[in-house]
Order: structure tokens, then C-alpha cells, then sequence
């Protein structure tokens, strides 16, 4: 919902003013976490996530692009995935703090729940305008990527997709977090149905794990960026995690985790990877570019629904099949529509 909009405004006023306008968004959506420990109603906890949401959808739009046009555009994707290593730290300590803040009490009721609940947040929204205002009083490079081409609708979100490279990027990044959700949110069903012994519990521990080889993936990756072409280690990549799917899907035990394991590993730099890509060359564009590609994240709404009914029907490994045909296309995709090739195609 917000990132045309978020894009929009960044044309206007540019990416800082849009990186503390969604910084300022998150604090708000964070504090008001507050009076919904007293109003208490699923309605108004959703209503500030979505707050939150529209934040995080601004700095999205902003600081990705951002990313990867402050310096020379050769290494923009490598740039674009060192800044995101950072996301993988995340995600291994967000949900760590925010079971020991929100869970680790006695749980002697629902207001002292929803009260523990607000905690985290105050926390996270204090530090968040502590960083607002870093942004505030310091001198950002102003930059201009160029008018967008003077032909016919190049200006426009229609002109935008007759740009071929950008208009796969779309696809492929749609179907990048539709994998990664996917993954994510039946890693725990897959170890408990495919490897006896294993609890929910268990299997959340192993996830984790998961989770530091996405980090550990995306720190690499960059590294590697140093040597070898962006574009080809995505292809590599995919074509890894196409086969690691097949292993998962053959409910091997052990061997199958390892396989999700490397998935992990290869999955870290897709999203930042395919970004830049097709960000690529599109000057004047990038930021309405960038808003589309932050609303593919939709992707992720889609995944898991066709996950869960083929895994319903047929079990918890024939399911992985849709995330092996998401890799397959971003494989193909990175080796032969990747390249930058602004010839306006209808």
C-alpha cells in the first residue's frame, strides 16, 4: 500500500527526508504500542504494526536504493548486500530480545501480557528516533541519478515496465520473497514431520541456525562481490538452491536439513542482489523503480498459501516444489535477463 506513495514523495524531496520520514513513521507505530496495552483490542495492534509497516516500507524504498547508487554503479549490488548482512543480525537477536521482554515474565494474566508486550517497543522506538535524529543533523550526499528518458511515457510507472531487465527483476524478486516466506514459515512443520524425534521447540532451535547462515551468507556474498560478477553468483546460487529443494523434497533426514541449510546460505544475497540489478541504469526512475520492487514482497503472502494446500494434500516435502520453481526462474532469470539493457521493449 505505501511504497508507490513512499516513492512518490522520495521523487519530491529525496531519500533522506523519505529514510527520517520512515524512521519517524516506526517510532510512532512502536509508541503506540502504549495505549494498546490499555485499549487491548487485536484492531488497534494491528492497526500500529501497520504504522510500523508503513515505516519500514519507507526505509525500504529509500535506503536500498540509496545503497546502491552512493558510489560507482559496477559495485552497487555488492554495496547493496553488505548494507543488508546487517538484516540477517536481526533476526537472530530481534526474536531472542523479544521472547526474553515480552515472554519472559510470569504470564499471570492477559494486562500483564499485553503490558510486557509494550516494552520491546518503547525500547525499539526510543532508539529509532535517537537515529532519526542522527539523520537530521547529518550532511547526507544529495544524490540525482538523472532525468528519466524524454521518449513518449518514460516518466511513468507504465514507461518503467517496458523496461525488460526492471520488468523481470519484478517477477524475480516476487517470487525471491515468496520462497524465502515460504521456507520460513514451515521450516518447523518439514524437521517435525521428516525427522522423528524432533519437537516444534526443537526444530525452532534449528531454524535459528538457519538464520546464521543467512547472516553469514550475506557477509560472504559481499566479500565475493570483490572478485566475481554479482549477476553470475546469483545464477550459481539459484541453480544450488534448485537442487537443494529437490533433496528437501525427498525427505532424506539429515541430508535434507543440510540442503535447507545451504539454501540459507544461498538464499542471503538474492534480494539485495536482484535490487540492484534492476535498478540498474534506470537514472531518473530508480526511486519509482525501487517502490515497485519493494511491493513485491507480496510474494510472501502468496507462498505460503500454496505451501500449506499442497502440503495438505500431499505432505509437508512436496510442498517445497513451489520454492524450487521460484529458484529455477531467478536462475534463469540471472543468467540471461539480468544484464542491464535499457531497450524499451513493448
Amino acid at each position: 500500500i505505501m511504497a508507490i506513495p513512499a516513492g512518490l514523495f522520495m521523487n519530491r524531496l529525496g531519500y533522506r527526508k523519505g529514510i527520517i520520514t520512515g524512521l519517524l513513521l516506526y517510532a510512532a507505530g512502536a509508541f503506540l504500542f502504549l495505549p494498546a496495552t490499555y485499549i487491548q483490542t487485536f484492531e488497534f495492534t494491528l492497526f500500529s504494526l501497520f504504522v510500523i509497516a508503513c515505516g519500514l516500507t519507507f526505509l525500504e524504498t529509500a535506503a536500498n536504493p540509496y545503497s546502491s547508487v552512493l558510489g560507482p554503479k559496477e559495485t552497487s549490488e555488492q554495496r547493496l548486500t553488505l548494507s543488508q548482512s546487517f538484516n540477517g543480525l536481526g533476526w537472530i537477536i530481534g526474536p531472542a530480545l523479544g521472547g526474553m521482554l515480552i515472554l519472559g515474565g510470569d504470564g499471570s494474566g492477559e494486562t500483564n501480557k499485553f503490558s510486557s508486550m509494550a516494552l520491546p517497543y518503547m525500547l525499539i522506538g526510543g532508539v529509532v528516533v535517537v537515529i532519526a535524529f542522527m539523520f537530521m543533523i547529518t550532511r547526507m550526499p544529495d544524490i540525482h541519478e538523472g532525468d528519466h528518458d524524454s521518449r513518449g511515457d518514460m516518466g511513468t510507472y507504465g514507461g518503467l515496465f517496458r523496461v525488460r531487465h526492471f520488468r523481470l527483476a519484478v517477477v524475480a524478486q516476487f517470487l525471491y520473497v515468496a520462497a524465502q516466506t515460504g521456507i520460513n514459515s514451515f521450516f518447523i512443520n518439514y524437521v517435525v514431520e521428516t525427522m522423528p524425534g524432533y519437537t516444534p521447540e526443537k526444530a525452532a532451535y534449528l531454524l535459528s541456525l538457519g538464520f546464521v547462515f543467512f547472516m553469514s551468507g550475506r557477509f560472504i556474498g559481499s566479500l565475493f562481490m570483490s572478485w566475481f560478477s554479482p549477476r553470475v553468483m546469483l545464477g550459481i546460487y539459484a541453480l544450488v538452491n534448485t537442487v537443494a529443494m529437490v533433496l528437501v523434497m525427498l525427505g532424506l533426514g539429515w541430508p535434507s536439513l543440510i540442503a535447507l541449510y545451504l539454501n540459507y546460505f544461498c538464499m542471503s544475497i538474492m534480494f539485495p542482489t536482484i535490487f540492484a540489478l534492476g535498478l540498474k541504469d534506470l537514472g531518473g526512475m530508480t526511486k519509482k523503480g525501487s517502490s515497485v520492487l519493494v511491493m513485491t514482497i507480496v510474494g510472501g503472502a502468496v507462498c505460503p498459501v500454496l505451501m500449506g494446500g499442497i502440503a495438505d494434500a500431499s505432505g509437508m516435502a512436496a510442498g517445497f516444489v513451489v520454492p524450487l520453481v521460484c529458484f529455477a526462474f531467478i536462475a534463469w532469470y540471472a543468467f540471461y535477463r539480468a544484464k542491464s539493457s535499457i531497450n524499451f521493449t513493448k
